[in-house]
């Protein structure tokens, strides 16, 4: 059955790969050429993406709550790149214009989309840009189901084929290959890919689909041939705890993560925390690990509601000449962005207050996606 799984899952895909084949034997061991690759998040992009928050599907004090984060995103990723936003309709379009004008953002650095969008996390549902063999970028549109059909998705599942459209993008249709978002899968950029099970090997996304599967198809899509598996948490949050919330690749050498009491208050479990701390890339060479702070304080958003528990600042996004750091009005905001600057010597850290944003479930890095140059 695991061969036929394997057969149905990859085959229809070779069809538009120019004739390669994928081998498949008896012990189940997989052999897949790479047809494309994911350049690192701190590689020369064109222009970041985000979808702006609306008020048609959570309401008003929603949408007015996040606006000042995404103004604060905008103006400060505009020094240095495009900013394409994506808009519910044209009125919201124009109400948004309104205030990046009054923010004293240039229009001119922007870049509108109208799409109809569930939410705001376009790291999960947005377009990941790669390159094929000939270096030329493409768009892959992997399946996105709402963090295994707990929210809203049907909107935000068409976003990537829409962007694809409108640039006149090849387009790579991964739907019926595996549901994947883009926070639950961490790349260094040279080969190695880390990851929780508990988001990717779910059976509210991928149902029956193995460790080995995923593998040959991240080898195959993302370029990954060295690969760091966490069990993770499933149930950890609605994302079923994903990567990008305490381990990120910082560069090619280095994990950005936390210490092991702050990890253990995340819910990381020890067994992952020994696997994180041991990690080797494609060369066999250890990482170098910076460890940042969670807040000093449980968080308290700007509307004065407490939300019980800690933030992360290693979901950060890296732009081209800034970096921008979630910030949550607590003493550690400035010794999380200090040791961040300090992995990023030629960009500017910016730390953006994400306090509502984090009310919500998430940070700067879930709500940005970058399209590399």
């Amino acid at each position: 059955m695991k061969n036929l799984f394997l057969t149905a899952l990859l085959i229809p895909l070779f069809s538009s790969c120019q004739g390669e084949e994928e081998t498949i034997t008896s012990d189940q061991s997989i052999k897949t050429e790479i047809m494309y690759t994911m350049p690192e998040e701190s590689a020369p992009h064109e222009g970041t993406w985000l979808q702006w928050p609306h008020q048609y599907q959570y309401g008003m004090d929603y949408r007015n709550d996040l606006d000042a984060t995404w103004v604060a995103m905008t103006k400060s990723l505009t020094e240095s790149e495009k900013v394409h936003i994506i808009a519910y309709d044209d009125t919201e379009k124009k109400r948004i214009s309104v205030l990046l004008e009054k923010a004293g953002v240039s229009l001119s650095a922007i870049d509108f989309k109208i799409y109809k969008t569930d939410d705001v996390w376009v790291r999960d549902n947005g377009p990941i840009y790669v390159r094929d063999k000939d270096k030329q970028l493409v768009i892959q549109d992997w399946g996105f189901n709402g963090w295994g059909k707990k929210a809203a998705f049907g909107n935000c599942n068409t976003i990537p084929s829409q962007i694809a459209a409108d640039q006149k993008t090849s387009i790579v249709d991964l739907n019926s290959v595996m549901i994947n978002e883009g926070g639950a899968v961490e790349i260094d950029g040279n080969g190695t890919l880390m990851a929780t099970k508990s988001a990717i090997l779910n059976s509210n996304r991928n149902p029956g689909m193995t460790q080995q599967q995923a593998e040959s198809i991240f080898k195959m899509y993302l370029g990954a041939t060295n690969f760091i598996w966490l069990e993770g948490k499933a149930g950890r949050e609605i994302t079923d705890m994903h990567i990008d919330g305490f381990a990120r690749f910082g560069n090619t050498n280095t994990i950005v993560t936390m210490n092991e009491n702050d990890l253990l208050y995340w819910e990381v479990p020890q067994k992952d925390i020994n696997t994180l701390y041991n990690s080797k890339d494609k060369n066999d060479k250890n990482y170098t690990f910076l460890k940042l702070p969670l807040s000093k304080n449980d968080v308290v958003t700007t509307y004065g509601k407490r939300l019980g528990y800690k933030g992360s600042y290693v979901n950060y996004y890296i732009g081209n000449t800034v970096v921008l750091v979630p910030n949550y009005n607590d003493p550690n905001d400035a010794v999380a962005n200090q040791l961040i600057q300090g992995l990023y010597p030629s960009r500017k850290v910016i730390g953006i207050d994400v306090r509502n944003l984090y009310a919500n479930g998430g940070m700067i890095h879930c709500v940005t996606q970058q399209q590399p140059k």
